[in-house]
């Protein structure tokens, strides 16, 4: 099949190796002409230099081009330019949107799938989230790896699984799109949380503790959200959460522990080519739960630090400091 897919960071084109190698012919777009024009001639991806891309690989810089090669488009973009990218296509006539993007929208606090259905006017069912433990470099070198399709439509989601699966790569799928999609953007501001504390250097009872927690903060938000409990307990939420927490891999991580050894959030972010989604869902993520009234007291300090200037330790020592309460109040 031809796969069109927007977005040719390492994601984006980690998952068009994927595809290439399951015989189809993916064409990732890129909004720089001059990238697209030195990564088809070296066929070598600045953010994995160290791995020969798949000769079906293409690539291009028109967007129209792009949206209207195939009838299943992969939307691989930052979280917070999706809107401004598919808002300049006119018309979109793809039968299935894959969304690969793990963040919440800043301005209207919107999942990527409300944010699709609200600019393209598509119904709910052409939509897919695909999420879970999954690292570009990994997937690169073929290190087994499990994700989750979840859509309202689950003949679509197992489209999406079909399309993906093979011997390394191995999808499962659902139909709680929500709790997928609030699984793989929460989990970015625990992993920050995880680099902060490594950067103060905190030991394993500490990472133990914010892991636990901070996954029981994610489900309290998923579940009001309409979020199933046992999606978020599972790969796209607590698997993906381990994964960004722990691996040297994770930007969010990286990030973190950069602010915990005492550098500017500005400083950081100027020097980075890559995005950090957990640094802008902080700030939408902590404004829903405001809105909402959930409670996420790790999410709540981690946005203090970011845009407040909270001393990163002082946080900690406040989270500790809180009022004593039940594990599992009745």
């Amino acid at each position: 099949m031809k796969i069109s897919i927007v977005g040719a960071g390492s994601w984006g084109t980690a998952l068009g190796q994927v595809l290439s190698e399951n015989g189809h012919e993916p064409l990732l777009w890129h909004h720089n002409p001059e990238f697209v024009e030195e990564i088809s001639t070296t066929h070598c991806h600045p953010f994995l230099s160290e791995y020969a891309l798949h000769p079906a690989l293409k690539f291009t810089h028109s967007l129209e081009e792009t949206t209207a090669f195939s009838d299943i488009l992969i939307s691989a973009l930052p979280s917070q330019v999706v809107r401004q990218v598919f808002s300049n296509i006119p018309e979109l006539k793809v039968k299935i949107i894959v969304s690969v993007s793990k963040g919440i929208e800043m301005d209207t606090g919107q999942r990527m799938s409300q944010v699709f259905e609200d600019i393209l006017q598509i119904d709910s069912d052409a939509f897919v989230v695909l999420s879970g433990p999954s690292h570009a470099e990994e997937v690169i070198q073929k290190f087994p790896t499990t994700v989750v399709a979840a859509g309202t439509s689950l003949e679509n989601a197992r489209t999406i699984q079909t399309l993906f699966s093979n011997t390394y790569f191995r999808v499962y799928t659902g139909a709680d799109v929500a709790g997928v999609e609030i699984g793989g953007a929460a989990k970015n501001i625990i992993a920050l949380a995880a680099g902060i504390c490594q950067g103060l250097g905190f030991g394993d009872n500490t990472m133990a503790a914010l892991v636990t927690r901070g996954l029981e903060e994610i489900i309290r938000l998923g579940t009001t959200l309409g979020g199933k409990r046992e999606t978020i307990s599972g790969l796209s939420g607590m698997g993906d959460l381990v994964v960004t927490a722990f691996s040297p891999h994770s930007r969010n991580r990286q990030v973190g522990q950069r602010i915990g050894k005492g550098e500017t959030l500005q400083s950081i972010l100027a020097s980075m080519e890559m995005v950090a989604e957990g640094v802008s869902t902080t700030k939408s993520l902590y404004t829903l739960a405001q809105t909402l009234e959930v409670d996420m007291p790790i999410c709540r300090q981690i946005y203090r630090v970011l845009y407040e200037g909270l001393v990163p330790r002082d946080g900690i020592l406040e989270l500790m400091s809180r009022e004593l309460v039940d594990e599992h109040p009745l």
